[in-house]
């Protein structure tokens, strides 16, 4: 069995786990028992269970928001994929563990928004406009906990298009 389909085994053993109880109640152990495979495998792979949740995260959403090609197609493939997987993503975002995938979003749509505005200007952010990008990340970030915990109160289309009129003034001259 190739590496990737292992790692996708243990993917889907999480998510069937997190369908009975929360993601910080679930053991390592029972994640490989429910995949089949055995600690060192996992452990091989990743270092906890946060882990695999923010690899599953980061393989399926980002590589999902690298397909579209404005940032409205993007955030709406990001988002079509939270709907699909919302009881995955609900419980993974209620997690407070240090590794927890709130943190990992954060990191992960900033440096996608780096990297959009890179891809379209050229040029690396000055401190003033990594600021402010920093600060509409982690804002982007909790509204989207907000709206998945909140079991998805609006439709994806309407936090995508807040989430754009939200960004800075300053900001949206680099992602034109």
């Amino acid at each position: 069995m190739k590496n990737e389909e292992t790692l996708f085994l243990f993917a889907k053993a999480i998510k069937s786990l997190i369908k009975k109880q929360p993601l910080d109640k679930i053991t390592v152990t029972d994640i490989v028992s429910t995949a089949g495979k055995t600690r060192q495998t996992f452990y091989r792979h990743f270092q906890d269970k946060y882990d695999l949740v923010n690899w599953y995260f980061e393989k399926l959403v980002l590589k999902e928001m690298n397909q579209g090609g404005s940032l409205q197609e993007a955030l709406n493939l990001k988002f079509a994929f939270i709907e699909q997987e919302h009881t995955f993503f609900k419980e993974a975002f209620k997690s407070n563990d240090y590794n927890n995938l709130i943190h990992y979003d954060f990191c992960c749509i900033y440096d996608f928004y780096k990297n959009y505005i890179y891809k379209n200007t050229g040029k690396t952010l000055s401190s003033d406009i990594d600021f402010l990008l920093n600060m509409y990340c982690r804002g982007s970030v909790d509204m989207t906990v907000e709206w998945v915990l909140n079991d998805i109160p609006i439709k994806k289309e309407e936090i995508v298009s807040y989430l754009i009129e939200a960004i800075p003034d300053k900001l949206k001259e680099y992602m034109k």
